[in-house]
């Protein structure tokens, strides 16, 4: 029994790693978040297969399975790259796939990275008082708060009803708003429906939890390599970083820090494995594992983040070593699909421990 990535895994994660070292430096992430577009960084990950690692093999995928995206996204979230793996790679094909087929051009294109879908769940997840979604007659009315990605040349849209539809970018019925968070690794939108035709994708909410659970995952797999990341900057911080003639590393409340943070992190990885791993052979386990791996990451990547900035001192608040990008995008992270509380909330649900009311 092997419990760890296979040669074929390990293989993809060196790849990506690779071409993310080249490609997405920290400042070509700060040139992305002054406005600058990510798209040569996506043309280049399709090369190497990313946007088709869940499609079949019969729509020009690679057909492999929600464990080779959270590898993925761990990488993605180590380089804070700024891309729409999350929605175009991972959350829309599962949703497209599920359809039976009747969107195997789509899938075509996105495997060949030409095509990017956003995704704008919120509302099906934890409706705001001021935001809803209806579909009437093929039409949507409403609006989406903090959809991803801006770029994006479709919508993928879940209603409160937690139905899927898929909306052209360009339709005339759809407005983007483009918003201001935190993180600028990655951009949202205000989507606003005024009679927005939309392609109904699955009236089924098994679909749309399936696409919610990969999700979840992916994102912690993206704040696990983001965490790491820090972890890493903040042991290298401390080796170089000299007081009193000596690098401060040798402290024994920095060494204290530094420890906790990977004894908090180390035992995630295998988490977030185990969970990639459920959704593909443990229906019976992955919602709730999803659930719990994602609110996990979210309260771990926090500490690390936090403790991280410590180690470096008042320069783990400058621009000049850029670590408040990760630390940043471990905060958008805890938020998207559902913050630790409402997540484990919805754990506590699917195990009996509670219901929709307490």
């Amino acid at each position: 029994m092997q419990f760890g990535l296979s040669e074929e895994q390990a293989l993809l994660l060196d790849n990506v790693n690779r071409f993310l070292d080249d490609n997405s430096p920290l400042d070509r992430v700060r040139a992305y978040a002054d406005g600058g577009d990510d798209a040569d960084i996506w043309a280049g990950l399709a090369e190497l297969g990313v946007p088709a690692l869940l499609i079949p093999e019969a729509q020009g995928g690679i057909g492999l399975n929600p464990l080779d995206a959270a590898i993925v996204a761990e990488s993605l979230g180590a380089h804070i790259t700024p891309s729409p793996f999350l929605g175009t790679a991972v959350m829309a094909p599962t949703a497209l796939v599920a359809s039976g087929g009747k969107y195997d051009d789509l899938l075509a294109e996105i495997a060949a990275g030409t095509h990017r879908v956003g995704i704008a769940f919120s509302e099906a997840i934890k409706r705001r008082n001021d935001a809803q979604v209806e579909a009437r007659d093929g039409r949507l009315f409403g609006k989406s708060l903090f959809a991803f990605d801006a770029d994006a040349d479709s919508y993928l849209v879940a209603d409160q009803k937690q139905h899927l539809y898929l909306v052209a970018a360009d339709d005339p019925g759809l407005t983007r708003t483009h918003l201001t968070t935190v993180d600028k690794t990655r951009r949202t939108v205000e989507l606003t429906y005024d009679n927005a035709a939309a392609q109904s994708v699955s009236t089924d909410v098994r679909v749309f939890e399936s696409v919610v659970d990969i999700g979840r995952i992916a994102i912690a797999a993206d704040t696990m390599g983001a965490a790491q990341n820090m972890l890493d900057q903040a042991v290298e911080y401390a080796k170089q970083r000299e007081q009193f003639n000596r690098p401060i590393g040798s402290f024994q409340a920095v060494k204290h820090m530094c420890a906790e943070m990977a004894a908090q992190l180390e035992p995630c990885r295998s988490m977030v494995w185990f969970a990639g791993h459920a959704l593909a052979e443990l229906p019976e386990e992955a919602r709730v594992t999803a659930c719990h791996t994602k609110a996990h990451l979210a309260e771990v990547a926090q500490f690390v983040a936090k403790t991280a900035t410590e180690v470096h001192g008042g320069m783990g608040f400058t621009d000049l070593v850029g670590l408040h990008y990760w630390f940043k995008r471990c905060g958008a992270n805890r938020q998207w699909l559902g913050a630790p509380e409402f997540v484990r909330q919805e754990a506590a649900i699917l195990q009996g421990l509670t219901d929709r009311k307490s």
